[in-house]
């Protein structure tokens, strides 16, 4: 008995910090595509007035890496961008949620929360081949 429970309380767990990529483009679409173009190459209607011109969303992977931390540190605030006038998202709140852990790159925990990591999850679709 103690196996089985153990067992499902494993698999809770790991349903509760899965990726959500189809929750991600909502949050793209609703929050990110305004600056950075609905095919997140940083052609969006709002980008011609920002002080800073929005990245091309699609090439932040370098070498077969996505870059985890420092995305969700722009997403979350916590590596804040001149343009947005303050941290970014200046649609913060809407990217607050259960928090979760997640692995870097280098294997490294990283807290964040499960709308970023959903959204993460869609961005890294979106990566040129």
């Amino acid at each position: 008995m103690r196996v089985v429970l153990s067992l499902l309380l494993g698999l809770a767990a790991a349903a509760a910090w899965s990726e959500d990529v189809e929750q991600g483009e909502e949050l793209y679409l609703k929050h990110c595509a305004t600056c950075h173009g609905i095919e997140a190459t940083g052609q969006g209607p709002m980008a011609g007035v920002l002080v800073i011109k929005p990245v091309d969303l699609t090439k932040l992977e370098q070498g077969g890496i996505f870059p985890v931390e420092r995305v969700a540190k722009r997403i979350d605030g916590r590596d804040a961008l001149v343009s947005h006038g303050s941290p970014m998202p200046v649609y913060g709140h809407f990217f607050e949620g259960k928090d979760v852990s997640i692995k870097t790159h280098s294997g490294q925990p990283l807290m964040t929360s499960q709308p970023i990591v959903d959204l993460m999850a869609y961005l890294r679709t979106l990566q040129a081949q």
